[in-house]
């Protein structure tokens, strides 16, 4: 990295800590992360939610934006048990250096850190992120984390989220599926369409929903609840 580019970043940093310092950051806003659903659905249904960009971090990359010891602080309840949204937002800077604020970190931590945008964030940022299975990110873009105390500068770990469904075991069952399988769905949106190659995840934790990011949602003009049809 040059030394002009390098007191770029470092100009930004400065402003995006001021700003984080005078931001309230209390309330979660509508539609930040994917929140828990009580939604009922049919024999033949999935229910959908809807997932903004948003960050999950190791351990150490916790302490080096918000300080030694610091812990996340959990907001609320997303639609994956063990899951949830944090008070804690931070900022992504990368190479167009126009930072994307607020960005929701999600608990609970993990063994590697992770951020997941669209396509239309990452034409913001100028950056190139594979689309990917959460956790796989080796090879993935890199991506500058900012936050109150400390920068992370990922050398990798920028993804775009798969489509998905997690289902857990009985869920597989009643569809004839199975972990890791692809599957074609239905959308009966304003946009009626049709979803291909859709990974399948299943886990006796899992509560049936399928995940897909904003862009996809507003390409079909669909919200978090929504029912989709796995097409067998």
């Amino acid at each position: 990295m040059n030394n002009v580019l390098s007191s770029q970043i470092a100009e930004i940093v400065k402003q995006v800590i001021e700003n984080i310092e005078k931001a309230e950051k209390d309330e979660c806003k509508s539609g930040c992360v994917i929140c828990k659903s009580r939604n009922e659905c049919g024999a033949d249904e999935v229910p959908v939610g809807v997932s903004n960009r948003h960050i999950h971090l190791s351990r150490e990359d916790v302490e080096t934006l918000f300080g030694r010891g610091y812990e996340l602080t959990p907001m609320k309840d997303l639609s994956q048990p063990g899951q949830y949204a944090c008070k804690e937002t931070l900022t992504l800077i990368g190479p167009s250096l126009r930072p994307i604020e607020n960005v929701r970190v999600l608990g609970p931590v993990r063994g590697k850190s992770q951020v997941e945008i669209s396509a239309t964030d990452s034409f913001t940022l100028k950056v190139k992120p594979p689309v990917r299975e959460s956790g796989k990110t080796q090879g993935s873009a890199p991506i500058i984390i900012v936050g109150p105390k400390g920068v992370v500068e990922l050398k990798e770990g920028c993804i775009i989220a798969n489509r998905h469904i997690h289902m857990s075991p009985s869920d597989a069952s009643r569809f004839g599926v199975k972990d890791c399988d692809y599957v074609t769905v239905d959308v009966e949106g304003k946009r009626r369409t049709r979803w291909f190659d859709v990974q399948v995840r299943v886990h006796k934790d899992f509560r049936l929903e399928m995940h897909v990011d904003t862009d996809d949602a507003n390409a079909v003009g669909i919200g978090n609840g929504a029912k989709v049809k796995i097409v067998k």
